[in-house]
């Protein structure tokens, strides 16, 4: 029943999944926490994002402090404090720290499971890395599992 998946987390709190995420991931609704519907995390986005699709889940995005700047399809835009985004499911897109410190904000995914694809990519660790940047190439086997796909370099 309904009633019995009530949660409430306090200040600073965060859901624990298959692995512990750093602190700037902080799990507030699981996908398992919402029967598969939606996962929802506070966010401080200590690295770039870099441009992507998700071919299945819709991304929202609302801007707690800081600036980001989301690229979105052709264009780009730049997201305050109050501000909310929506990137839906198959238009390519990335997201920039834009202030210092980072932007923070929260992350809705739906359907649900954004959490799982970071817990298998902070298993791989420096493993999806380039000079200490993330690497599309080293992340779509991953990106696969979950439907998402990085852009990659064209080669010329």
């Amino acid at each position: 029943m309904s009633h019995n998946r009530f949660l409430l987390l306090d200040a600073g709190a965060s859901r624990p999944g298959r692995l512990p995420l750093p602190p700037a991931f902080a799990v507030k609704a699981g996908t398992a926490d919402t029967e598969g519907r939606f996962s929802l995390l506070e966010v401080s986005l200590a690295r770039d994002i870099p441009r992507h699709t998700h071919h299945v889940a819709d991304e929202c995005i609302y801007v707690l402090d800081g600036t980001l700047e989301v690229e979105f399809d052709d264009r780009i835009v730049h997201a305050t404090a109050g501000m909310f985004v929506l990137l839906p499911h198959g238009v390519p897109h990335a997201l920039r720290r834009a202030s210092t410190p980072p932007p923070r904000l929260i992350q809705i995914s739906s359907p649900g499971g954004w959490e799982c694809y970071l817990e298998d990519l902070f298993e791989a660790a420096s493993a999806v890395l380039t000079d200490g940047e993330l690497d599309p190439v080293k992340l779509n086997p991953i990106a696969a599992r979950h439907d998402i796909r990085y852009d990659e370099p064209t080669v010329a």
